[in-house]
């Protein structure tokens, strides 16, 4: 079911329910700094409307008011705070994949496979299959960059028959001209869509929010409208100050959206891990913070008190129920992150179970 398929104007994302998260602070498009957003105004009014979802609620999947394991990530995070961890490994490599998994897994609630638009790697059904042998429980990230709906399609399909819970559903960041300008770009989806087709598949949809992205309130009624799509979990790209996540939570409510949230710590313990975070337009880091942890005698233990931390204050947040550990945590090597991203985890979960 396609519902409304007109895309906006000038959204080289093809864009149909409100902006993207890759929004510059500015107003103007990720893709081009010259390029303005079609939903951003230069007096902060909305040019274009943000669409309402037209379909039915398709609300919380039957198995989330009490048939899901006691194992699963929502079930859990029902109980107490959970622990998502980001997945960070070299392309195209098994090994490292299982390496890597097999020091985070066994200390996060579920583990995060990303889809990077510069670093391409197995497809989602494959890297599940993996991460379910070697004993994690796997949340897959699908964007619409890449795949055609046929091909969204058959990969929920293959991510639901392989048990996997949940999905992370985004409209995808869009690659550069330097990056592959021999592929095309695909976007017959945008993330609203992608999370209905997800949520009808009988997986855990999930969505990103990015709340120090413009247009504000645009991105309250676009979370209002992917929750009524299917959305049963929300993901908070990084903010500075959680007093931020707070303040777009609570207005969240009051446009209707009221989905479980999983805030973003920044993970990173040296330079060029802190600047992987920073090059995504639409999310915002505390300079102090980071100034801190690079600049300390230890930044490897610096950046995990500061991640711990970081996460103590996102779980105080109304409406936070878990963290994602988020970043490459270390330049190191994908061991070393993976070290990193354990230890931020046992700790997290010491603290609050």
């Amino acid at each position: 079911m396609n519902h409304d398929s007109s895309t906006t104007a000038g959204c080289p994302k093809h864009m149909v329910f409100g902006p993207c998260g890759g929004v510059r602070a500015d107003g103007a498009c990720e893709l081009d700094a010259a390029l303005p957003c079609p939903w951003v105004g230069d007096d902060g009014t909305e040019p274009v409307p943000v669409r309402p979802w037209p379909g039915a609620s398709v609300g919380l999947r039957e198995g989330l008011e009490g048939g899901l394991s006691a194992a699963g990530l929502l079930a859990r995070a029902q109980r107490a705070p959970v622990v998502l961890t980001d997945l960070s490994v070299p392309s195209f490599d098994r090994e490292a994949l299982r390496s890597a998994t097999e020091i985070i897994a066994p200390v996060s609630d579920a583990v995060l496979s990303g889809d990077i638009h510069h670093q391409p790697t197995f497809p989602p059904t494959y890297m599940a299959a993996e991460l379910r042998a070697v004993g994690a429980h796997p949340w897959m990230t699908l964007t619409c960059r890449d795949r055609n709906r046929v091909v969204l399609e058959q990969e929920l399909a293959g991510l639901a028959a392989l048990g996997v819970e949940g999905v992370l559903c985004v409209t995808g960041d869009i690659r550069g001209p330097d990056v592959r300008p021999d592929a095309t770009q695909v976007f017959d989806l945008d993330a609203t869509r992608l999370c209905h087709l997800a949520a009808t598949a009988g997986l855990a949809a999930t969505v990103a929010i990015t709340p120090s992205a413009p247009p504000r309130d645009a991105r309250l009624r676009v979370l209002a409208g992917k929750q009524r799509a299917g959305a049963t979990l929300a993901i908070s790209n990084h903010v500075a100050d959680p007093a931020e996540l707070d303040a777009f939570l609570r207005d969240g409510r009051e446009h209707g959206a009221d989905l479980p949230v999983l805030g973003a710590v920044a993970v990173f313990t040296d330079e060029a891990a802190a600047d992987s975070l920073l090059a995504f337009p639409g999310l915002a880091m505390d300079p102090a913070r980071v100034a801190a942890v690079l600049e300390s005698p230890d930044p490897v233990a610096a950046g995990i008190d500061a991640a711990v931390a970081e996460a103590e204050a996102l779980l105080a947040v109304p409406g936070v129920v878990g963290v994602n550990l988020s970043g490459r945590a270390s330049s190191a090597g994908h061991l070393e992150a993976a070290e990193v991203q354990a230890e931020i985890a046992r700790r997290v979960r010491k603290v609050v179970r």
